[in-house]
């Protein structure tokens, strides 16, 4: 049973605490987590020296490993409360999304980036197509901008945006065509425009 403040903690210490039963309650507290990987590499790391030492660039390191060495001890330093922490029993380290894993992002899901585009410019009778190059850019410019899964979106409405206001007002069928030129900002937005197809 956990006893919950209803109006928030400290401020008001005489209020009356809701009863939770957090039996059947599984939490979950994700998140980057920046900075704590220097606080578990100072405890872990020694410092290698001599000629046989294997000592490696400060930016070449494995965070999945480094994070598989976490010690309830480097939360604290990191700045989380024992009471907290004490209600935390796992700890898993995730890997980087790849390549592959982002471009699955974009086209997999049914309310992916890409298909919420589509269907929104679908209601204004404009066709879009998103060529593969297009995608793998977008995965691209995603790594290189180290946004992951959350920054997909900004690169596509960055991208967008003209089409998005401009196409509407006009008449006749379109079609808009992203290629990794679009993408990587050499070109506009490819327009094609035809006669209304009944």
């Amino acid at each position: 049973m956990a006893s919950v403040p209803p109006q928030g903690g400290r401020k008001h210490p005489n209020q009356e605490y809701l009863k939770i039963d957090t039996t059947n309650i599984l939490f979950i507290c994700g998140g980057a987590f920046v900075g704590l990987e220097k606080i578990i590499e100072s405890r872990v790391s020694s410092h290698p020296l001599g000629f046989g030492a294997d000592i490696k660039p400060r930016g070449e390191k494995n965070l999945r490993e480094l994070f598989n060495r976490l010690h309830p001890d480097d939360l604290i330093k990191f700045g989380m409360i024992p009471e907290f922490i004490g209600r935390l029993p796992i700890y898993v380290a995730l890997d980087d999304l790849t390549k592959n894993d982002l471009r699955r992002i974009i086209t997999e899901p049914k309310n992916s980036v890409l298909r919420q585009y589509k269907a929104s410019l679908k209601l204004d009778e404009v066709e879009l197509v998103f060529e593969d190059e297009a995608v793998e850019a977008i995965a691209d410019k995603a790594i290189s901008q180290k946004t992951g899964a959350r920054g997909l979106r900004s690169i596509v409405e960055s991208m967008m945006m003209d089409v998005m206001f401009d196409l509407p007002s006009e008449q006749g069928a379109k079609r808009v065509v992203i290629n990794r030129d679009v993408v990587e900002g050499k070109i506009p937005c490819i327009v094609e425009r035809g006669k209304k197809t009944a």
